[in-house]
C-alpha cells in the first residue's frame, strides 16, 4: 500500500482528489490544506506527496530537503503548461512527478505509482513548459525588482530595500520589461506573475 499526502489549499479540491486517489485501492491517502500544516491523519510518513503546484511559493521557501526531511515522500506536482515558473520552483524542490491539471485521473495515478518507486513521471503536456521554465528570462535582480514593484514599492523604495540606486532600478525595471515583451511596468509584472515566476 503506499501513502499518498495530498496538499492543496482549495477545500474542495483537497477532498475530491483524496477521494480520487482512494477509488484507485492502492493507496492510504491523506490530506493538509498548506505545507505549514501537518498531516490531518497521524500516521506513517507518505512515500508520496501530491502538491499543487501553485502552493510552492519558491525555492528557497520550499528546499528539495523538506519533503525528504519533513514528510519523506517523493513529490508529485500538480501543474499547468502557462505556467513555466511554478514548474521550475517544483523541480527545484526535487519533484520526480509532474502531472498537467488537465490530465485524465489515470494521468495522476499512474503519477504516484512511478514516483513511489523513485521513477520519474513526466505528462507529455508538460515537457515543453518544462523546458521553457530552464530558460527564466530574468536575473535574480530584475526579478527582485519586479517582485517589489508588484508589491505596490516605488522606485526609491526598492532602491533602499535593495540597496541600489534609483537609477539602477530603473535599469533594471527597463531590462526587465523589455526581456519579457512587456508595454509598461504594470504589464510586465502581469506577464511574470502569470507565468508563474513569482
Amino acid at each position: 500500500m503506499v501513502r499518498v499526502l495530498v496538499v492543496h489549499d482549495a477545500a474542495l479540491l483537497r477532498t475530491a482528489l483524496v477521494q480520487l486517489l482512494r477509488s484507485a485501492d492502492a493507496f492510504e491517502v491523506s490530506s493538509m490544506p498548506s505545507l505549514d500544516d501537518g498531516p490531518e491523519d497521524d500516521g506513517l510518513p507518505p512515500d508520496v506527496c501530491v502538491v499543487d503546484g501553485d502552493c510552492l511559493q519558491g525555492p528557497e521557501d520550499v528546499p528539495r530537503a523538506w519533503f525528504r526531511d519533513r514528510l519523506g515522500a517523493r513529490l508529485v506536482v500538480l501543474g499547468a503548461s502557462r505556467r513555466p515558473g511554478v514548474l521550475r520552483r517544483a523541480f527545484d524542490a526535487g519533484a520526480l512527478g509532474f502531472v498537467d491539471k488537465d490530465s485524465s485521473s489515470q494521468r495522476l495515478i499512474a503519477a504516484c505509482h512511478a514516483v513511489a518507486k523513485g521513477e520519474r513521471f513526466l505528462d507529455e503536456r508538460l515537457t515543453v513548459a518544462l523546458l521553457e521554465a530552464s530558460r527564466m528570462p530574468l536575473t535574480t535582480r530584475e526579478l527582485n525588482v519586479v517582485s517589489l514593484a508588484a508589491q505596490g514599492a516605488p522606485i526609491a523604495e526598492i532602491a533602499g530595500c535593495l540597496h541600489l540606486s534609483r537609477g539602477t532600478v530603473r535599469n533594471y525595471m527597463a531590462s526587465a520589461i523589455r526581456k519579457v515583451g512587456a508595454r509598461n511596468r504594470v504589464d510586465a509584472i502581469r506577464i511574470v506573475q502569470s507565468a508563474g515566476w513569482m
